[in-house]
C-alpha cells in the first residue's frame, strides 16, 4: 500500500496538479466565505461544498465539467432546504435521506454528470446533518454554497484549467438494459436499502452521529458496480478509518482545534485525498477522516469518544453495504467483470480494423480514440478484478487465473498502442500478410467474446515488419487468453 502511494508513476503530473489545485480552489472558497462575513458553520459548508465540485465533476470535456459544476447548487440548494425543513420531524428527515440516496445512486444511469450531481445532492443532505442546519440558517448556506461553487470554479476554468491542453477524456459508453437488468438500478435498490440499516443501527449506536454510518454506506457504493467491488472497497473504507484515526490520536487531539496547525492540516488532508483517490482507497480515507477530525477539532466538539464512535459508525455503515449487496439483488462479480472483459476485447476488435483501414491508404480511419477507450476499459477491468486478486481472497487457483487474465489483456493493450503508433508513420504501407494478421486477430476476438474460447492458432515466428511484428504479439496474447478464459468453468473469467 506503502508502494502504491509513494511509487506510483504519475504521467504529465496529473494527480500532483488535481491535488494542488484543490487545495488553492477550497483555500478561496473557505476565505471568500469568511470574507462575506460567514459564520465558522457556513465556512466549513462553503469549504466541502467547493471540495465536491472540484472532486466529483468528471466530464470528458472541459465545456462539459463547466455545465456540470453550474448545475450543482441547483441540485444542492432544494436538497439543503428539505434538509433544514425536517430538522427537528426524524421520520420525514430520514425517509428523505433515504430517498436522495436511492435518487442519487439510480442518477448514474445518465453518465459522469448524473453521477456528480447525485453525489453533491447526496452530500448536500449530508453537510446539512454534520453542522444541524436549520431554517433560518439556510440564507447564509445558501450564499456559501454559491459562493464557494463560483470559486472554485474560477480557479478550474479560469485561473488553472490544465485539461484545455490535453485531449478529452474518454468515457465508455452507459450500460443499455432496462428495469433490474441495469446494474445502476439495482445499486440504487441495494444502496438503500444498505443506508436504511444504517441509519436505524447507527441511531442505536449515536443519536447525534447516525450520520456516519449512512455517509460510509453511499461512499462505499460510489465506483463499485459489482457484489465482489463493493465488499472489497467496504474493507478498504473501515481499514484507512482505523489508520486515520490513529493518526487522529497522534495529530488532531493534541492541536485541539488551534487555528493555525489545524487550517495547515486541512490542506494536506485536502492534498492528500485529492492525490490518492486515484491509488488507494484506504489512503484515501485516511486523508478523508483525518480532514474530519480536523473539522470536529474547529467546532470544539473532538475527543476520543469521538473517534471512537467515527470507527463504530464506519463499520455499522460498511456492514450495511455488505448486507445490501449479499441479499439485495445482488450483482456477481463474475458477471461484471465478463461484461468488462467483453467490452474490451471487442475495442481490441475495433482497434485493429480501424489500423488495419488507416494502413490500406483510409483518410478517415483514426485509431487514436478507440485506444483511449481501451485504456478506461482495462482500468474497469483491474477495477471489477480487485476483488479476485486481493490478499484475502480465499481461492488461489482463482486468484492465479484472474492475474493471469490481468497480464494478457495489458499484453493485448500494449501491442495495439504499438500497432497504431506504426500505422500513425506516414510510410507505413499495407500489404496482404497484414491484412490476413488483421483477419485473424478479429476472428480470435470475435471467438472469445462469444463464448467459443478454444485454443486459437498463432505464426509461429514474429516477423521483422513492426506492424506485423505487434499484430503478431497481439494474435499469441489472445491465444493464450483463451485458456484462463476456458478453464473457468463455463463463465469466461473466474465464477462468482
Amino acid at each position: 500500500m506503502l508502494k502504491r502511494v509513494f511509487m506510483a508513476p504519475d504521467p504529465g503530473r496529473a494527480r500532483l496538479r488535481f491535488a494542488a489545485r484543490a487545495v488553492l480552489g477550497i483555500a478561496l472558497a473557505v476565505v471568500v466565505c469568511l470574507a462575506a462575513g460567514h459564520s465558522l458553520v457556513g465556512g466549513v459548508t462553503g469549504g466541502l461544498a467547493a471540495l465536491l465540485a472540484l472532486f466529483t465533476v468528471a466530464d470528458p470535456t472541459v465545456r462539459g465539467q463547466a455545465v456540470t459544476t453550474a448545475l450543482l447548487p441547483v441540485t444542492g440548494m432544494p436538497v439543503l432546504a428539505v434538509a433544514a425543513a425536517l430538522h427537528d420531524q426524524p421520520v420525514a428527515r430520514d425517509l428523505a435521506f433515504l430517498a436522495v440516496v436511492g435518487a442519487g445512486v439510480y442518477a448514474r444511469r445518465w453518465g459522469p454528470r448524473g453521477h456528480s450531481l447525485g453525489v453533491f445532492a447526496f452530500m448536500t443532505f449530508f453537510v446539512a446533518q454534520f453542522v444541524h442546519a436549520t431554517v433560518d440558517q439556510l440564507p447564509e448556506l445558501y450564499a456559501a454554497v454559491l459562493l464557494s461553487v463560483l470559486s472554485a470554479a474560477a480557479v478550474r476554468f479560469g485561473a488553472w484549467c490544465y485539461e484545455r491542453r490535453l485531449p478529452p477524456a474518454v468515457v465508455p459508453a452507459p450500460e443499455t438494459g432496462t428495469g433490474l437488468a441495469r446494474v445502476t438500478t439495482r445499486q440504487a435498490l441495494q444502496a438503500t436499502a444498505g443506508a436504511g440499516f444504517a441509519l436505524l443501527v447507527g441511531q442505536l449506536v449515536s443519536g447525534q452521529r447516525w450520520y456516519w454510518a449512512v455517509g460510509a454506506t453511499w461512499w462505499i457504493f460510489v465506483n463499485t458496480a459489482s457484489r465482489g467491488e463493493t465488499l472489497v472497497r467496504g474493507f478498504r473504507r473501515v481499514l484507512g478509518t482505523v489508520f486515520g484515526i490513529g493518526l487522529g490520536f497522534l495529530v488532531a487531539l493534541p492541536v485541539h482545534g488551534a487555528p493555525v496547525p489545524t487550517l495547515v492540516l486541512v490542506a494536506i488532508a485536502v492534498f492528500g485525498i485529492f492525490y490518492t483517490a486515484a491509488l488507494s482507497y484506504t489512503w484515501m480515507m485516511l486523508w478523508v477522516t483525518l480532514l474530519a477530525e480536523m473539522l470536529y477539532g474547529l467546532l470544539g466538539v473532538l475527543d476520543p469518544g469521538l473517534l471512537a464512535l467515527r470507527l463504530a459508525e464506519t463499520g455499522v455503515g460498511a456492514l450495511g453495504a455488505a448486507l445490501a449487496v449479499l441479499f439485495v439483488v445482488p450483482v456477481t462479480t463474475h458477471a461484471t467483470t465478463d461484461a468488462w472483459i467483453q467490452r474490451a476485447l471487442r475495442c481490441v476488435h475495433a482497434c485493429t480494423a480501424e489500423t488495419a483501414a488507416r494502413l490500406a491508404g483510409s483518410t478517415t480511419a483514426d485509431p487514436a480514440p478507440r485506444v483511449a477507450e481501451l485504456e478506461q476499459l482495462l482500468g474497469r477491468v483491474r477495477l471489477s478484478v480487485a476483488p479476485l486478486v486481493h490478499p484475502l481472497h480465499p481461492t488461489p487457483a482463482r486468484k492465479r487465473r484472474a492475474r493471469r487474465v490481468l497480464a494478457l489483456l495489458d499484453d493485448c493493450a500494449r501491442e495495439v498502442r504499438g500497432l497504431v503508433a506504426v500505422a500513425a508513420d506516414p510510410e507505413a504501407s499495407h500489404d496482404d500478410r497484414l491484412a490476413a494478421a488483421c483477419w485473424r486477430v478479429q476472428a480470435a476476438v470475435e471467438a472469445l467474446t462469444v463464448g467459443d474460447a478454444q485454443p486459437l492458432r498463432h505464426a509461429a515466428d514474429p516477423p521483422a515488419e513492426p506492424a506485423l511484428a505487434h499484430l503478431h504479439g497481439l494474435e499469441r496474447a489472445l491465444a493464450d487468453l483463451a485458456e484462463p478464459l476456458r478453464a473457468s468453468s463455463g463463465s469466461r473469467l473466474v465464477g462468482a
